[in-house]
């Protein structure tokens, strides 16, 4: 069985505070983030395998965004999102 089975999924957007690393400037930026929720129960048709997979599954977030473009008008250069966890697991 499919992990994909186990998790409900949407996207977020989540502010964040960041530093532009070419004119220095610290900005608050919408970053969007999957959200996978683990559904309340395990489908019909699962074997053993896939109950122990499902015990182990937990409600987590993936960022989507790797770059982002500066909002200060006079730079608007691309950079690398980085300080910030590209994984974070959700407490149901």
């Amino acid at each position: 069985m499919d992990e994909r089975v186990f998790y409900r999924e949407s996207q977020a957007t989540k502010p964040a505070t960041l530093n532009c690393p070419f004119c220095k400037t610290a900005d608050t930026y919408d970053l969007r983030w999957l959200v996978r929720r683990k559904v309340n129960q395990l489908p019909r048709q699962a074997d053993e395998r896939d109950r122990a997979k499902f015990a182990k599954a937990a409600s987590y977030m993936v960022l989507l965004d790797d770059k982002t473009a500066c909002k200060n008008p006079r730079c608007r250069r691309t950079f690398e999102i980085s300080g910030i966890k590209t994984t974070a697991f959700l407490t149901d």
